[in-house]
This record gives C-alpha cells, structure tokens and sequence, in this order.
C-alpha cells in the first residue's frame, strides 16, 4: 500500500475482524473502536490499537460522528473503515472526511447521497438504462398516492426513499389497504431514517432477489462478479444466500451484471458495491437499489470468484487500479452462506447471553467469519448475527450437502440461534429445487401473507 498506513475501523463484531485480517495481509496497522459494551469484544484484541469511543447505545458510540472523528486523530489513521452498517451509507460522515483529509474507504459523498435515496438511486437506474419497476417519485399525501397506484395497478410496494433492510416498507393490496398503511410507512420511515418520504412502485408477486457485486475503481473500470440469490429471507431481512442462482442463466447473468455496471458508471461510484435487482416468474430483472458498501453476504462471492472484495476495498482507497479484466471473472463452484444469529429460530426474536461451550465446523470448503468466542457475553445492544458460515462445493449439491454438516456440528450453548432453522431450509423442497422466492419464509414458516 503506497498511501494508506493505518485505518480506523469504525465498527464492530465479525466485519471488523474481517477488516482487520485483510489490513494484516495488505501490511497496513488497524485501529480498533469499541464501545464499553464490547470491552470484551475480539476484535479490540486483534487490531493493532484499539481505543474506546463512548457508551452501549450505538448513538454514544459506533453512529458517534465526533468520537470516531476524535479516535482517528489521536490514532493518527489516515483512512477510515466503515464496513456495513452504522455509518457505512453516512454521506455526512462521508463529506466530513473528505474534508479534513482523511480517506473513506468506500465511494464519495455524493455517490453515497444518490443511493442512499432511493428515489434519487431509481431516476439514476432510468438515465443509464436499467430496467426499473414502474413507480413514483415521492408521495407526500394520501392522494397522491392513490393516484399512482391507479396508474400502475395493485398490489403496490410503499417503500422509504432513504430506507433500507424492510423498515418503511409496506404492501396495499387494494385502495382500503394503501390509505390505512401510508401513514404507517411514514411513520416508520421517520423513525428509522429521519426522513418520512415514501415512493409507490408495483409490487412484484413472489419474485427472486438477486444482486451483483461490482467493483470499481478510481480510473473509470468497473467489474462485476456474478451475482447472488438472496430470496431466502424474512421480512425483507436476509438469511441465507447463494453464488450463482440456478435461477438465471449466463445470457441473463451477463445482462445484469452489464445493467450493473453502467449504473456505477452512471453515478460515478467507486470502491465495492451491490446493485440489487428483483426478478419476476419470467425473469424480467428490475434495479431496487445500490449498496454502496460491503454487503453482509460477500463471502459467497469471493468462494466462487477467488477474488478478495475486501482487500480490493482497500487497494482501491489507496489508489490503485484494477488488475482484474472482466473476461478474467469466472464463476467455480458453488457457495452457501448461513446467517447465525442469536435468535429464536421459531420466532426469530433476539436471544442475547453468554456462549457456554462452543465448537466451530471446520475441513475443506468451509469458511466461519466470526468474532465469538466461549464465555463471550453477546451484548443486547446491536445486531443479532453472531457468526457467518459458508461453504463452498464444486456443485450445489456438494454445497447442500456440506452445509448440512457443518451446520450439524456447530456447537453454540448458552443462546438459541437461527441454526436449527437453517438446516429445515436445507431439507425444504423448494430451496432443493432452486424454486423459492422472497415470500417463501414468511409464508411456509411464518404464516405471513402479503
């Protein structure tokens, strides 16, 4: 690394340790943050500084913009690392480091303002030419949004323009439904985003979710590496993914990917990124949004690419170029990744504790990224995932059939977690034929219907 010598990783748990094994790699120092609830966390012990930046509540620490600001100077970082999460879509927090010199290891400030609206980030899909669903701009009043929906038809999706993971998200089947729900959405919206303004788009019925990961850099090229089936999911919110679906096929996988990338081209965007597509019955693909962060899920992406996403996050802060033509992407095997989380598996409600005993799956094609331990108090403050496991097998029948075991022999005592669920998932008919969609959780396990 020519520029970056030490970064500040502003986050927590497994993607901080995920950080830092890649700065390691890449000879660069880290600095670790942490909050007085994560004094015991590993991430602090593994990073080469670590230094505490305020009280429990993610707002007193992690989404603290002065303490983090305050911890890059007295550590001297030069660079910033802001994973998933917390202020990883921040535009302010993004701004400020531009500002004062300090590299954000992710794409500029104006790149993050457009996708983290959605409504901005669907005009931007329009104008480079990506298919979107048909929808609206942002609707203030009942009126004017049953005016759209008597556009486009019902059922239709009110969605939060600067939202995300499901929250300020609702589905009007009929005009009744859409009046009730509108302000509840706002409402939502407000709550989790600060921001109360909600756009109409067509609700797609059972449709897939499938998303590429791109990578850019600052000298205008850009990549895509496949793409990943994210269907299995609960509320909007993610737990099992995939590398490649089996739903689409290599004229269609091109098509996105190229869809892609003329987006982040669009927009100008730099560094790791996801653009997410929803896919119909008659696997017609329609942009969603743009991550403009690592996801969660790219694990299964570098199994079955062998490229590194976040080392490449980093080279790419530092100013080098890609070394990675597209006709150099190709897709070996296939990958599956679990989401534990401290949940109760029945009703996916958190389930925080200590850890009693633990014993982490291991042997060929099987990869954990972490940062529990036995006898670590997972704290009620934050997000639920206390571990990833993915597998990698030269087909998806291999992968299943790995999954499965490592899964069997996971040990984690003292909390209940989504494990069990997992393993019904990799016996459920429909995730065997590839056929499920985004609504098969909540139906066949929840009782959900929309």
């Amino acid at each position: 690394m020519k520029n970056i010598k030490r970064v500040l990783i502003a986050n927590r748990g497994e993607i901080a340790v995920r950080a830092i094994r890649a700065l390691k790699e890449l000879g660069v120092e880290s600095v670790a943050v942490y909050s007085t609830a994560d004094k015991n966390s590993i991430h602090k012990d593994l990073a080469d500084i670590a230094i505490c930046i305020g009280d429990a509540p993610s707002s007193k620490s992690y989404l603290n913009i002065p303490a983090i600001l305050s911890a890059i100077e007295l550590t001297g970082a030069d660079a910033v690392y802001p994973g998933y999460g917390f202020l990883a879509e921040n535009y302010t927090f993004a701004s400020i480091c531009e500002k004062s010199n300090i590299k954000f290891v992710g794409p500029s400030s104006s790149a993050l303002k457009l996708t983290g609206d959605k409504a901005l980030a669907r005009k931007a899909a329009e104008e480079a030419g990506v298919p979107t669903i048909p929808g609206s701009p942002p609707v203030e009043t009942i009126e004017e949004a049953l005016e759209v929906a008597s556009k486009i038809g019902y059922p239709v999706l009110i969605k939060a323009a600067a939202g995300g993971g499901g929250r300020g998200m609702r589905v009007a089947h009929n005009q009744q439904e859409l009046v009730k729900l509108l302000p509840i959405a706002q409402k939502e919206a407000e709550a989790a985003f600060s921001d109360k303004r909600v756009y109409i788009e067509k609700f797609i019925l059972n449709p897939k979710h499938i998303e590429i990961q791109i990578l850019a850099d600052n000298f205008g090229n850009v990549i895509y590496l496949g793409e990943r089936d994210c269907s299995i999911q609960r509320r909007h919110q993610k737990l099992v993914e995939e590398a490649p679906s089996i739903f689409i096929d290599e004229e269609i996988r091109k098509s996105m990917g190229e869809a892609a990338v003329r987006f982040a081209k669009h927009i100008g965007f730099t560094g790791a990124g996801t653009v997410e597509f929803i896919v119909d019955k008659d696997k017609n693909f329609y942009f969603i949004e743009m991550n403009g962060r690592i996801q969660v899920e790219h694990p299964v992406s570098e199994l079955v690419t062998g490229i590194d996403i976040v080392s490449w996050q980093f080279k790419i802060a530092d100013g080098q170029k890609l070394n990675i033509k597209q006709e150099d992407i190709k897709l070996n095997g296939h990958a599956i990744e679990f989401r534990i989380n401290a949940e109760d598996s029945e009703k996916f409600t958190p389930n925080p504790g200590t850890i009693e005993k633990l014993y982490i799956p291991g042997g060929y094609g099987v990869r954990i990224d972490t940062h529990i331990y036995q006898g670590y108090t997972i704290p009620p403050y934050y997000d639920s995932l206390v571990a990833k496991l993915i597998v990698w097998g030269k087909n998806r029948e291999e992968a299943i059939k790995r999954g499965k075991r490592a899964l069997e022999e996971f040990i984690l005592e003292g909390i209940k977690t989504t494990i069990p669920f997992h393993l019904k998932i990799l016996n459920d008919k429909e995730f065997l034929k590839g056929t499920y969609t985004t609504t098969h959780v909540d139906r066949n396990y929840l009782g959900i219907k929309e």
